[in-house]
């Protein structure tokens, strides 16, 4: 799956190691956390926003001013932003392909984080042969197996549980015909000190730990929003923290087969709590982020809209608007 966020947000590049594994994540990027910022509560509308209030929103996240415009101004060169100037002041919002991607990724991140597929013990294997001066080409199709759900077993060998789907099998097929192949089958074992098996591709200790931390961050906030005692600014930057944290799940745990796992795997629980977390604080942060807009737009703020995960899953349709921020 192309995304607007960097997949490196997530598997900071090593190079060319032969096998690399998730690693612990340190921070948020401050493209990642404005992404997350105005797709929370502009997805629907695409709604234009003057930039002083997203440096501002973006300040009670802790995003220096300086970091928050440079952040805002390579997402418009990515084309995740669009960008047009009213007399002195600027504004953007999402681009129409950015807001259906992330319209498609939030339903995916629920989904993926909700079922557990059947599995029938086979392998997805996807082997690919790129040399080292396509580096470039080699980045961008490791980039596209994990958005897939893929790890890699072997340099140049990736695999899943699950069968490819239509849309993988198209993303897949834009690499330059004869760099890849993929294979469907069973691991046979055999039973020696230098065989690896496929779970070794994914980190399942460092997975467990991140659920665990997931649910020792946020567990502790329910009671405060169960008692109002979460104000307007926290509310905004707790559900930009909290997608911004718990959309990686579905990346780093892509659904492996509960057989493959340990007992107790924490994946539900951590999705019950980031639903109670996200939607909790809907309608408070949406009247926090109507304000700060109104402050830089000179009036209100209707087109700004925080959906819910009920939202995400039923699928939020995007606005094409073309008018005139003012």
């Amino acid at each position: 799956m192309n995304s607007p966020f960097d997949i490196e947000e997530i598997f900071p590049d090593d190079g060319d190691d032969p096998v690399r594994l998730p690693r612990q994540q340190t921070g948020r990027s401050p493209q990642g956390t404005a992404v997350t910022l105005l797709a929370d509560y502009t997805l629907r509308t695409r709604a234009w926003l003057p930039s002083g209030a997203i440096v501002a929103l973006l300040a009670e996240s802790e995003v220096s001013n300086a970091s928050a415009r440079t952040a805002i101004s390579r997402l418009a060169r990515r084309g995740v932003l669009e960008g047009r100037r009213e007399g002195r002041h600027s504004f953007y919002r999402l681009s129409r392909s950015a807001a259906v991607n992330l319209s498609v990724g939030g339903g995916w991140i629920l989904t993926a984080t909700a079922t557990t597929r059947s599995w029938d013990e086979s392998w997805t294997v996807v082997a690919f042969s790129l040399p080292q001066e396509r580096s470039t080409q080699r980045r961008a199709l490791r980039g596209q197996l994990r958005w897939l759900g893929f790890a890699p077993l072997f340099d140049g060998m990736w695999i899943s549980p699950h069968e490819l789907t239509v849309e993988a099998r198209a993303h897949l097929a834009q690499f330059d015909l004869g760099a890849v192949a993929v294979f469907r089958g069973r691991w046979v074992g055999l039973d020696a000190a230098s065989d690896r098996d496929p779970l070794a591709a994914w980190d399942v200790a460092g997975l467990a730990e991140r659920y665990e931390n997931f649910l020792d961050r946020w567990r502790p906030v329910l009671p405060r929003i169960a008692s109002g005692e979460v104000g307007g600014a926290e509310a905004v930057r707790t559900r930009t923290e909290v997608m911004d944290t718990f959309r990686r799940f579905p990346t780093l745990d892509p659904q492996l087969p509960l057989r493959l796992l340990p007992a107790g795997w924490l994946r539900e629980p951590a999705r019950e709590t980031f639903v109670a977390v996200y939607d909790g604080l809907a309608p408070t942060a949406e009247r926090h982020v109507r304000a700060v807009v109104a402050r830089f737009a000179e009036g209100a703020s209707p087109e700004v809209r925080a959906h819910t995960t009920a939202d995400l899953l039923a699928g939020v349709p995007t606005a094409d608007r073309r008018e005139s921020p003012t």
